[in-house]
């Protein structure tokens, strides 16, 4: 495990654009016509990474928190899975069954989408607008494994919350870390 932070995509930058499988239910999910959302959560993850096991909780509280108030999360892994097999879309599925979440957990299996949003690191998050312009970029919250600082979500909840009420993030946004992206080569 490389510990490795977010890139920091500019903020105002348009969302990429995907179309990736969905596991949770084996269907193609275009971003292109995922409209009419006050916000969109765009969470790169994966199955074995100890950053994102450690928020796996903090991921499905913001989730449920948030997700009647007009907000789409959306999961992608993009880890090289002969690398790495218990990121197979299998076991995504499973992992997603298992905690009981219902929003897409999508495969990136050609890393066109990771590298589209300059991902880094497992867990990334990115917040973009209902226009799709991205207000937040970064960490979830200060929390690490291997600390005793509880997993809240602060930071993007914040975000959130500015976003919601139509008001400017001031606080200073910080790089996620985690484990780095594994890509194939």
């Amino acid at each position: 495990m490389a510990k490795t932070t977010s890139n920091m995509m500019p903020l105002g930058t348009e969302a990429p654009d995907f179309s990736l499988l969905d596991v949770t239910n084996n269907k193609v999910l275009d971003f292109n016509t995922v409209q009419n959302k006050k916000g969109y959560v765009i969470m790169f993850i994966c199955n074995h990474c100890p950053f994102v096991i450690h928020l796996h909780q903090s991921i499905q509280d913001l989730y449920h928190d948030y997700k009647n108030k007009n907000i789409q999360f959306i999961a992608i892994n993009s880890n090289d899975i002969e690398q790495y097999p218990e990121d197979s879309p299998e076991k995504m599925k499973q992992l997603f069954q298992k905690s009981k979440l219902d929003f897409p957990y999508l495969y990136d299996e050609t890393q066109n989408i990771a590298k589209a949003y300059d991902a880094a690191c497992t867990p990334d998050f990115y917040l973009f607008d209902n226009n799709k312009q991205c207000t937040y970029r970064g960490q979830l919250d200060d929390a690490r494994p291997h600390q005793n600082t509880p997993s809240t979500g602060k930071d993007l909840r914040n975000a959130l919350n500015c976003l919601l009420e139509n008001k400017t993030n001031t606080d200073t946004q910080k790089p996620s870390m985690g484990c780095n992206i594994k890509w194939k080569y």
